[in-house]
């Protein structure tokens, strides 16, 4: 098996980050109705209430993630921290579920911060249908709101996204797949996530839109892993059973990823099952390194959760509307993961953030 070195895409142009830097002092939130900030109402042209705060003004942002523990979602907090680190005099209350099927206890959350009164929301959308209506109550008590990595259905106008464009990098994904199996028809398999989950339909919907290119490629198996390494190795090993041929798997997000992979080396085929993955945890980096892994579609969180608080930190002290940003896919593989701009994505520091 032949491996290559792949460049990093961005499909989007994105928006060119600034750093904010303010003053030291700020108002304190009043408290005299249980630390519920009064607002005047006042929108600005984005549709979102914001502006007018004041360059200086002390900020309480909620940043919620689909759920807390996996190694991407670290790295969108630490994004998200350094961005209000580098503003000045900006909170962030991080906060999410402990598992993405948790849709219900999602929602709780957002409106929670809503009742709290926040003053503005980050978050992605374990379900994009189930949460429209969270992000209309925010919006509805004043309450701006930026989406990462996730957005819901349907979107707002005036809600950004900070996101990977998922569909075209899981299009690449299956270019990825069928050059690394070559010529010849194969059977492939396909782990993905969470059904309902915006990022899982544009993933599932672009690697499919990619395999139908590539007509030596069938499809003999589809299943979601619902986010869980267990879950994921098990729906794997189903599909090895079925179909002892098959030459490829694609696994469409992180614990898809190491549960395929788990699967695959019990049943002593690793290195003959060709693997494509998305992100970058540890373990997937060590199974790239020692060939479990082909290659990884690595996505930006950190550039995620910074851009994501750093634009409604703009907003909401200077009225600037925010717009909507591609933070781009790094593809790896084994011959390429050691170069600076892999170590850029994979060890992100808010001294030097990659964000441009």
């Amino acid at each position: 098996m032949t491996h290559r070195t792949i460049r990093r895409r961005a499909f989007g142009t994105g928006t060119r980050t600034r750093v904010l830097l303010a003053a030291a002092a700020a108002a304190a939130l009043l408290s005299a109705c249980g630390g519920v900030e009064v607002r005047d109402g006042e929108e600005d042209d984005s549709g979102q209430n914001g502006g007018g705060m004041g360059s200086d003004a002390a900020l309480e942002l909620a940043v919620v993630p689909k759920a807390v523990g996996h190694e991407f979602w670290t790295s969108v907090r630490e994004g998200a921290e350094c961005a209000a680190e580098q503003a000045g005099d900006v909170s962030v209350e991080w906060d999410g579920v402990s598992a993405e099927t948790d849709v219900e206890g999602q929602v709780n959350l957002i409106q929670n911060f809503v009742t709290r009164q926040v003053d503005g929301i980050v978050y992605a959308a374990t379900d994009s249908a189930a949460l429209a209506p969270a992000t209309e109550q925010a919006l509805g008590a004043d309450i701006p709101v930026a989406m990462i990595d996730s957005g819901t259905d349907p979107q707002p106008e005036d809600v950004p996204l900070f996101a990977t464009d998922n569909h075209a990098a899981a299009v690449e994904a299956a270019n990825l797949l069928a050059e690394e199996l070559g010529s010849g028809d194969h059977d492939v398999a396909l782990i993905e996530f969470q059904p309902g989950s915006q990022t899982n339909t544009e993933r599932v919907e672009g690697f499919t839109e990619g395999l139908a290119e590539h007509e030596n490629l069938n499809l003999v198996g589809q299943q979601p892993s619902h986010s869980d390494v267990n879950e994921a190795r098990r729906v794997t090993e189903d599909i090895l059973t079925a179909n002892p041929d098959l030459a490829g798997i694609f696994a469409a997000n992180e614990p898809s990823v190491l549960g395929a992979a788990q699967a695959v080396e019990a049943a002593g085929r690793s290195g003959e099952v060709v693997i494509i993955g998305w992100d970058a945890a540890p373990d997937e980096i060590a199974g790239l390194r020692n060939g479990q892994i082909s290659a990884l579609v690595v996505q930006n969180p950190f550039r995620m959760g910074y851009q994501g608080v750093e634009s409604m930190v703009e907003h909401l002290r200077e009225g600037t509307a925010m717009e909507s940003a591609d933070t781009g896919v790094t593809f790896l593989t084994e011959e390429n993961v050691d170069s600076e701009e892999a170590r850029a994505v994979l060890e992100p520091s808010c001294d030097n953030p990659p964000v441009e």
